[in-house]
């Protein structure tokens, strides 16, 4: 039997070998998660137990899931969203409830080895079966660029009011299991309660949060601002939770409070890392509960019980939305989306098990079927584009439309600028472009944004440049440049790629936030890449120059100068305490300096002699005592020389082992 330690430090190398496995497959990790639960739970190789530490690992991967999802729901988005969340969103786990109920109660009179299921019962069924993944279909969306279509906005408005909706189903589920004449009155205080603590969050949360985080924030101190962070999140959650509501309400409200302040892109930063973590354990501890041996003794039941929900939950949700007013192909995706079941619904499943409202044998493989289709998730979305055009004829003559819309628009457009997105670097550029008679059409994927910006006379369609369709209505055969300007590499990577099959001479502009990605950008093909970082470096030096009575043209010279040689003499910088760690930051490009004390083997060598452009690392300075040297191949090193290191963390570190090492 493992300590806590060790199962924790078990999980944690498990999931990174299952991840690593899933990257080199080009598969989403959630996936790697799960499959290694299974293979190392109580069910599996039984290397590891179904127990509290690996319950409270997973709870605390929900709360920082909701919190995360609350810092994208601020009081006013979810008020504009209140049609999808309060409309669509209640009808859909209604809906679901009541048909699950039918369903559940046919299946047990069909399957004679269930017993019978009881209205409660069905009921805590129903609520499960309604759930979905908030955590793996936001992240797929997220991955695909889709939040911000019509689709994405009502897939992520019905998955918000699903997560409101767990709290009054945990309150109502035990209220029916007792089966007590008091039903109303139980229900109504446990309402009442709810809303005096979300009241007393909302009113107060509001009004104390700014200032609070401007004191927190004075004291300069990352570490002060991370652990006044997770109190304010596990605080909110231990709120909630002595009130009789859950933990991930909680979590939830304190994230819409910070979403309400300047420090929401900051609390995202340095939330990402927990919040991934504790995620990853949690889909860990989901794979565990998936028994192999009943999945392979009950297979056509576990089938039955994956297809007919799936295929339930599909055609209701796309049925609702269509009924909202949605199109055909917007339905069928949000359909599609949503069809899978959630984290949530393990939570009602495991209550409804504690409160023995359901037969053993129909949980493990309700439990099992759950799981299977949260596994089959990432491969429905992927494939949701091909089985909405399969399925629905209209929607293949809407794709047809807008794109020969778009076609019709750009069809007398010759060296014309295509911009692929529209927001404000896309304005901007449209606006210069417009200001010197150069023509353009921008491609957008933001209905809203579109519609507007028509209306103010702008040349935007809506269509998705990473789609090869899209990009030759827009005349790429035509254009004179392309220029993508929102920093998302893998998009931009897209792009390239159907860009160079199709117009390879064509010139490529590509924005990025920093220098990481720019290698990678320009052997994709990308003519030039302009990181956000380093130009924005570029101006505030310009500018400072110019203030400083440095000749205007010399300033110039030199930022022409910095941009020809691609940013090479501004990439990297020596990274300080402050300086927030992304991902693969290993591979970034950075500078350090390292010390020739006595003893170091470089000393005495030269620079041509210790090699280290093997190490594809550069010595771009050496200072010897207070003196910058001048420093050839030939240049032999000396004590107390200082040498100046360009690389990635990586590929420096070796380096520094050449330099130094006895």
């Amino acid at each position: 039997m493992f300590s806590g330690l060790e199962l924790t430090l078990f999980l944690l190398g498990a999931a990174v070998l299952g991840v690593v496995a899933f990257r080199m497959m080009h598969l989403p990790p959630m996936l790697g998660y799960l499959v290694v639960g299974i293979v190392i739970g109580p069910h599996g190789l039984g290397f590891a137990d179904d127990n509290e530490t690996t319950h409270a690992l997973a709870e605390f991967g929900v709360v920082f899931l909701m919190f995360s999802i609350g810092l994208e729901f601020s009081l006013p988005k979810l008020s504009a969203m209140r049609h999808i969340v309060f409309g669509l969103g209640v009808a859909q786990v209604l809906a679901t409830i009541a048909v699950a109920m039918v369903f559940g109660w046919s299946a047990a009179y069909i399957l004679p080895q269930l017993n019978e299921i009881s209205w409660p019962a069905a009921f805590a069924l129903g609520g499960a079966l309604a759930m979905s993944s908030t955590a793996i279909v936001s992240k797929l969306l997220t991955e695909r660029l889709e939040l911000e279509t019509e689709h994405g906005r009502r897939i992520l408005g019905i998955l918000l009011f699903q997560d409101l909706a767990l709290v009054p189903l945990l309150i109502i589920v035990p209220a029916l299991a007792k089966n007590s004449g008091n039903l109303v009155v139980t229900l109504a205080w446990a309402s009442i309660k709810a809303l005096v603590v979300l009241a007393l969050l909302l009113f107060f949360g509001q009004k104390l949060m700014r200032s609070w985080f401007q004191i927190v924030v004075k004291r300069r101190s990352q570490e002060l601002f991370m652990l006044n962070l997770l109190m304010i999140t596990l605080g909110a959650a231990w709120i909630t939770e002595k009130a009789g509501l859950s933990l991930a309400l909680g979590a939830f409200i304190a994230g819409m409070l910070i979403s309400e302040t300047e420090y929401k892109h900051q609390v995202e930063e340095d939330i990402k890392s927990f919040r991934d973590v504790l995620l990853g354990l949690f889909f860990i501890t989901i794979g565990m509960l998936l028994n192999v041996h009943l999945v392979l003794e009950h297979w056509w039941l576990v089938l039955l019980l994956l297809v007919g929900p799936v295929l339930l939950k599909f055609v209701l949700i796309a049925g609702l939305a269509k009924l909202f007013g949605s199109t055909t192909g917007v339905a069928l995706r949000t359909g599609l989306a949503l069809a899978q079941a959630g984290e949530f619904g393990f939570v009602l499943l495991n209550q409804a098990g504690g409160l023995q409202l359901m037969d053993p044998l129909l949980i493990q493989v309700i439990l099992a079927s759950m799981v299977l289709s949260m596994l089959a998730a990432p491969f429905i979305l992927a494939k949701s584009d091909a089985i909405v055009m399969k399925l629905s004829a209209n929607e293949w003559m809407l794709q047809s439309l807008a794109l020969t819309q778009l076609a019709t628009r750009t069809m007398s457009s010759q060296k014309h600028v295509i911009i692929a997105g529209f927001g404000r670097s896309g304005q901007s550029l449209a606006k210069l472009l417009e200001e010197e008679g150069i023509p353009y059409h921008a491609l957008e994927m933001d209905p809203d944004l579109v519609h507007d910006t028509r209306e103010a006379g702008a040349n935007v369609s809506y269509g998705d440049a990473a789609r090869r369709e899209s990009l030759v209505a827009a005349g790429i055969h035509r254009a004179a440049a392309l220029v993508v300007t929102y920093a998302s590499t893998p998009s931009a990577l897209k792009v390239l790629h159907h860009a160079n099959e199709l117009a390879p001479t064509l010139p490529v502009i590509v924005r990025s936030h920093d220098d990481a990605d720019l290698d990678k950008l320009l052997e994709a093909g990308a003519t030039e890449v302009v990181p956000e970082a380093l130009e924005g470096s570029l101006m505030l030096a310009s500018h400072a120059l110019v203030m400083l009575g440095v000749p205007l043209r010399r300033v110039v010279h030199r930022v022409q100068s910095a941009r020809d040689e691609r940013y090479t003499s501004l990439r990297g910088y020596f990274h300080g305490a402050s300086d927030v760690p992304e991902d693969n930051d290993n591979l970034n490009v950075r500078l350090q300096s390292v010390a020739l004390n006595e003893g170091a083997s470089a000393i005495g060598k030269t620079l041509y002699q210790v090699a280290l452009e093997q190490f594809d690392t550069e010595v771009t300075m050496l200072r010897r005592g207070k003196l910058r040297v001048e420093f050839m191949p030939d240049t032999v090193l000396q004590t107390g020389d200082i040498v100046v290191l360009r690389g990635t963390g990586e590929n420096i570190l070796r380096a520094e082992k050449r330099l130094l090492k006895k």
